[in-house]
């Protein structure tokens, strides 16, 4: 098992943690964790784009002028895509972006996504993250001790005062261990584990 060492807010070391390697040093494969976030970003899009066709447009029931004898092309509506203030054609429809990938895939890439992190030591484990009250001058001054970039912070159940003392500060997330996802660990280059979630995450995805 890997070791980490635990450190406090104010950056000094408290102890140390074992690492399950089934979680943290997992072989790492960039088809399955591109094939997860492709999968985690469709999902998000809404989908609502529409254009109007033919069954959409008011009008054009009555053909313009008869089919022969006038010198002009043949027309049967004046909504036709050819025509000015007609319909779109093969124009986006609403529809569902989503698409499904199984569950074992999704800890599978979970597992490569916190290992990476861990191989290029940018994971960290603090014992735990208090603050007297709501303040986000008070988390700013903890997270320059702690020297964050922009990071993602991984905590076993929200601390209110964590959570809304952190949300003012753009480069970084908070987030609970039960909604840590391949997505939001690579999109921010570092990672920050409160104790407990870092517990709770290695027993869940053993």
């Amino acid at each position: 098992m890997a070791k980490l060492q635990i450190i406090d807010q104010n950056n000094k070391k408290v102890g140390d943690i074992e690492l399950a390697p089934e979680v943290f040093e997992v072989e790492i494969q960039p088809e399955i964790l591109n094939l997860v976030v492709r999968s985690q970003r469709a999902a998000k899009r809404q989908g609502t784009h529409a254009t109007k066709n033919r069954a959409l447009i008011n009008g054009g029931g009555r053909k313009p002028w008869r089919q022969k004898g006038t010198g002009r092309a043949r027309a049967g509506s004046s909504r036709s895509p050819l025509w000015r203030g007609g319909a779109t054609t093969f124009g986006p429809q609403p529809r569902d972006y989503s698409f499904k990938v199984n569950k074992k895939v999704r800890k599978l890439a979970l597992q490569m996504a916190l290992s990476s992190r861990f191989s290029e030591e940018k994971l960290r484990v603090v014992n735990t993250i208090e603050l007297a009250e709501i303040k986000t001058k008070a988390f700013a001054e903890i997270a320059e001790k702690l020297g964050l970039g922009k990071t993602l912070i991984v905590a076993k159940d929200i601390d209110e005062k964590l959570a809304l003392s952190a949300r003012n500060m753009p480069h970084i997330k908070v987030i609970e261990a039960d909604k840590l996802n391949v997505y939001d660990v690579l999109l921010y280059p570092e990672l920050i584990m409160l104790e407990s979630a870092a517990q709770d995450v290695q027993e869940r995805l053993k």
